[in-house]
């Protein structure tokens, strides 16, 4: 499922970014004040020198993390904001689904750095690791090099996240084919992408795949599609009637958008010739539905009216080599 508006409760379309922050940021504010009164009470407090700085950086510690607790609200609070503008559940959602992956991704990007941030600074206030870890970074050891080459993976999808959200080759919901697999793009986080196939099952692919090798994106520009449907039939068939019988169907199809109704004849085999017909509408699994509807009623069509055309196998006895075989006999 695609959780694209963050646990922050944003209620009533008035409600501006500092008043749901403050909302949003009621524990960590409240354990902000109980951190910033235990370190005020610190130095009045009748405990050993040790005890006194152990229990201040724990403090310095917690309030660190505290800190960025606080930014990556604010950051669910702003992405909730502007995503509340933006529908998915419409038919044409090309706009809403463009913002929606932007903030998705930045989200999670802007999630992670905040972490690694906050992270480093709660290390860095304590002496002793401060210390060890600028003599492992200031070193240009194995450990260096190994720990850069553990972390190429996750920077390079956390780069390639940001180009997505940026560049934009794919966008939630979007019609992709990858890997010779039909599907929509259902979740992209900050690692990976799943694809939502046909058959429900789920295709898991790094983000790093998107800007690497070549996909296809139906609905790239919009979210209407064309969709196709082949027919081989006989060569006898009325091709006109057939045309006229599709636009009807499409015309009184309530998943037709309006805009492309077509029947050709796109080959001409040994046996039978190939009809295409091509129809829109307004999304991929609309699309979908309206195909298969279309294949359906122009087979039940042909089945009816013209069952002559239907493909079949013939066989012809010449006259003469019949009665040869006759006399033989």
């Amino acid at each position: 499922s695609l959780r694209l508006v963050p646990r922050v409760p944003v209620p009533g379309r008035a409600r501006g970014f500092l008043e749901s922050f403050i909302a949003a940021t009621t524990g960590p504010s409240r354990l902000a004040v109980v951190v910033l009164a235990l370190w005020a009470a610190l130095p009045t407090a009748d405990v050993p020198a040790a005890a006194s700085r152990g229990v201040g950086q724990a403090l310095l510690v917690g309030l660190i993390v505290l800190v960025g607790w606080s930014a990556m609200r604010a950051i669910e609070v702003a992405a909730a904001l502007h995503l509340r503008r933006f529908r998915l559940d419409v038919d044409d959602n090309l706009l809403a689904r463009k913002h929606v992956t932007q903030v998705h991704v930045l989200r999670r990007a802007g999630g992670i750095l905040i972490a690694l941030v906050t992270a480093a600074a709660a290390l860095m206030s304590v002496d002793s690791v401060r210390h060890y870890g600028l003599g492992l970074f200031a070193s240009a050891g194995a450990a260096s090099l190994v720990v850069g080459l553990a972390a190429r993976p996750l920077l390079t999808n956390l780069i390639a996240g940001v180009q997505i959200a940026v560049t934009q080759p794919i966008r939630l919901e979007d019609a992709v084919i990858v890997e010779g697999e039909w599907g929509w793009v259902e979740e992209i986080t900050s690692t990976y992408v799943v694809v939502r196939l046909w058959d429900w099952r789920r295709m898991v692919l790094p983000l790093s795949y998107f800007l690497e090798k070549p996909f296809q994106n139906w609905t790239r520009e919009t979210g209407s599609l064309i969709g196709s449907v082949f027919l081989h039939v006989d060569y006898s068939v009325p091709v006109e009637a057939v045309r006229r019988e599709l636009a009807e169907i499409a015309r009184a199809s309530p998943l037709w958008d309006g805009k492309v109704v077509n029947l050709q004849v796109s080959d001409a085999k040994e046996w039978a010739v190939e009809l295409r017909a091509l129809v829109s509408a307004r999304n991929a699994p609309q699309t979908w539905d309206l195909r298969c509807e279309v294949r359906e009623k122009l087979v039940a069509f042909l089945q009816r009216e013209y069952p002559q055309a239907l493909p079949t196998a013939r066989v012809e006895l010449l006259a003469q080599a019949a009665g040869q075989r006759a006399g033989g006999r």
